[in-house]
């Protein structure tokens, strides 16, 4: 059944706008997904024009055949977007959508956003449930996984390497986050395609499915907020205090306080208050850090209070299906060595030394939760209670010199810090 035009069309000339937003008029997801962000989008002076129109055609001098391939963006500047790049550019005058565009500007981002917008697009008169992605082969998912990480590989020798750090992590997030919501088959509708672009872009976690299609009354409290906006200002403060050598003059020092603060920036902080803001729509997005200085065993710290969107992806990736066929004990090592592998990467690589290190790790937590586990250290009362508690602590801080290596710290964050005390 074909959905008539609307005839809801803006006079272009008048009261200029920031823009208009030319979308499919036959198209229901589409005009779904017009009527579900109108409010929000004229509030910002953004006018919704329907692409079969003779105006909007003649505006964007486009013809039939290449009428309705993409949604298009026309700023009052006169510049022109389409696709992807539209909802990028979109997506930039929203503050909380604000951190996507962002984030669409490191290379080899965008193209990703594009391949999802292809994707969408193509499917977007489908009416099965799911559609084309019932009928994918599953290992097609995994293919940006291998393959983002690889592209970013040459930059290796041409960027510095704090700076080749965080575009390969973003590239291993990213593959990650569409493995996961290639892998969770939700429905594309109108609620799934806000939904699917806020958990790509403006989520870190990544229990996809539970993201997709949860609901929540739980409104956060003022309380909450200022917490998290403390967390956030006081890793600010830690890095702009080691980065200007206010504390102290001894570089690994400093270099110690700029990791703890940019893990209060990240973990504590941002994501903390994205998890508040998700809440504040109805989204049961819980924060990632679920304070682990409270863990009172290595097992809790590790399973459910640290990074638990990593957790998520391994547990449903690797721990599971290893779980059953080589049993409990080695999945749980095996699962201790990919997260070593995964900090090789992310550490060593830009790094260029310290191989082997976050691995061995990885590799001690793995053995430290099978020892609690055993007879022996549930004789020594190690799973609970303060025997626990010092077990946690000894176990996770004493090595971190193994994980956070010298060659790291003076290769990546040192210099790091030097680039943000010269601005």
């Amino acid at each position: 059944m074909r959905i008539s035009v609307t005839t809801e069309i803006t006079d272009m000339t008048n009261n200029q706008p920031v823009g208009w937003i030319f979308y499919d008029g036959e198209c229901a997801l589409c005009l779904r997904w017009m009527r579900r962000a109108k409010r929000l989008l004229n509030q910002r002076d953004f006018n919704f024009v329907a692409l079969q129109t003779a105006s909007a055609k003649e505006r964007l001098q486009l013809t039939d055949a290449t009428a309705l391939t993409e949604m298009r963006l026309l700023l009052g500047d006169g510049r022109i977007f389409g696709g992807a790049d539209a909802v990028m550019e979109i997506a930039r005058h929203i503050w909380w959508a604000w951190p996507s565009w962002l984030i669409s500007k490191i290379p080899g981002v965008i193209l990703f956003c594009r391949a999802f917008y292809r994707l969408i697009a193509s499917n977007r008169h489908c009416t099965n449930p799911i559609c084309a992605l019932a009928n994918r082969k599953k290992w097609v998912d995994w293919v940006p996984l291998l393959l983002l990480p690889l592209v970013t590989v040459p930059l290796r020798d041409s960027l510095p390497a704090w700076i080749f750090m965080w575009i390969f992590v973003a590239a291993l997030f990213f593959g990650c986050k569409w493995l996961t919501w290639r892998r969770a088959q939700i429905k594309i509708s109108a609620a799934g395609l806000f939904r699917s672009l806020g958990y790509l872009f403006a989520w870190p976690g990544m229990d996809a499915k539970k993201f997709l299609t949860s609901k929540s009354e739980r409104k956060p409290k003022t309380g909450e907020w200022f917490v998290a906006l403390g967390r956030f200002f006081a890793g600010v403060i830690f890095i702009w205090l080691a980065a200007d050598t206010a504390l102290t003059t001894e570089p690994i020092a400093n270099a110690w306080i700029s990791m703890v603060g940019l893990t209060l920036v990240l973990h504590f902080g941002l994501f903390h208050l994205v998890a508040l803001a998700w809440q504040r729509v109805g989204v049961a997005a819980e924060p990632l850090m679920k304070s682990p200085l409270s863990a009172t065993s290595l097992s809790d710290f590790w399973g459910a209070r640290w990074n638990t969107a990593f957790n998520k992806l391994v547990h449903d990736l690797s721990f599971r299906p290893l779980a059953r066929r080589i049993g409990v004990a080695w999945a749980i090592m095996c699962v201790f060595a990919i997260s070593g592998v995964i900090h090789e990467l992310a550490i060593s690589l830009p790094a260029r030394g310290g191989f082997g290190l976050p691995l061995a790790y990885f590799l001690l937590q793995g053995a430290g939760v099978l020892f609690e586990r055993s007879n022996f250290g549930r004789r020594l009362g190690l799973g609970n209670g303060a025997r626990g508690w010092f077990f946690m602590l000894i176990i996770t801080a004493a090595p971190a010199y193994w994980l956070f290596h010298p060659p790291f710290v003076r290769n990546v964050i040192l210099p790091m810090l030097k680039t943000i005390g010269a601005t």
